[in-house]
Protein backbone atom coordinates (compact mmCIF):
# COMPACT_ATOMS: atom_id res chain seq x y z
CA UNK A 1 0.00 0.00 0.00
CA UNK A 2 1.08 3.60 -0.52
CA UNK A 3 0.81 5.79 2.59
CA UNK A 4 0.64 9.59 2.70
CA UNK A 5 1.22 11.98 5.57
CA UNK A 6 1.40 15.76 5.80
CA UNK A 7 3.78 16.89 8.52
CA UNK A 8 3.45 20.40 9.93
CA UNK A 9 4.75 22.43 12.84
CA UNK A 10 5.83 25.92 13.79
CA UNK A 11 9.01 27.11 12.08
CA UNK A 12 11.39 25.73 14.72
CA UNK A 13 13.89 22.90 14.84
CA UNK A 14 10.98 20.68 15.98
CA UNK A 15 9.71 20.65 12.38
CA UNK A 16 13.10 19.60 11.00
CA UNK A 17 13.34 16.83 13.60
CA UNK A 18 9.83 15.62 12.69
CA UNK A 19 10.74 15.38 8.98
CA UNK A 20 14.13 13.79 9.75
CA UNK A 21 12.48 11.14 11.95
CA UNK A 22 10.03 10.30 9.15
CA UNK A 23 12.85 10.01 6.60
CA UNK A 24 14.74 7.67 8.91
CA UNK A 25 11.62 5.46 9.17
CA UNK A 26 11.56 5.06 5.39
CA UNK A 27 9.21 7.88 4.40
CA UNK A 28 10.14 9.88 1.28
CA UNK A 29 9.62 13.56 0.58
CA UNK A 30 6.68 14.23 -1.75
CA UNK A 31 6.55 17.62 -3.44
CA UNK A 32 7.90 20.89 -2.16
CA UNK A 33 7.70 22.08 1.44
CA UNK A 34 5.24 24.81 2.35
CA UNK A 35 5.77 27.87 4.51
CA UNK A 36 2.94 30.14 5.65
CA UNK A 37 2.05 32.70 8.29
CA UNK A 38 -0.43 31.44 10.91
CA UNK A 39 -2.24 34.70 11.70
CA UNK A 40 -4.28 33.16 14.52
CA UNK A 41 -1.13 32.31 16.47
CA UNK A 42 1.26 34.91 15.02
CA UNK A 43 3.88 32.37 13.88
CA UNK A 44 5.30 30.97 10.66
CA UNK A 45 4.41 27.32 10.02
CA UNK A 46 6.13 24.72 7.83
CA UNK A 47 4.65 21.70 6.09
CA UNK A 48 5.97 18.77 4.10
CA UNK A 49 4.16 15.84 2.48
CA UNK A 50 5.79 12.42 2.77
CA UNK A 51 4.88 9.03 1.27
CA UNK A 52 5.87 5.45 1.98
CA UNK A 53 5.27 2.03 0.44
CA UNK A 54 4.29 -0.44 3.15
CA UNK A 55 3.03 -4.01 3.22
CA UNK A 56 -0.61 -4.75 3.93
CA UNK A 57 -3.88 -3.16 2.97
CA UNK A 58 -4.88 0.36 3.91
CA UNK A 59 -7.82 0.97 6.23
CA UNK A 60 -8.86 4.22 7.92
CA UNK A 61 -7.64 2.68 11.21
CA UNK A 62 -4.04 2.53 9.89
CA UNK A 63 -1.82 4.45 12.32
CA UNK A 64 0.28 6.45 9.85
CA UNK A 65 2.68 7.78 12.47
CA UNK A 66 3.52 4.24 13.55
CA UNK A 67 4.53 3.06 10.07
Amino acid sequence: MKLYRFLSADDTSEFCHKVTAALNKGWELHGSPTYAFDAANGVMRCGQAVTKDAPGEYTPETKLGEQ
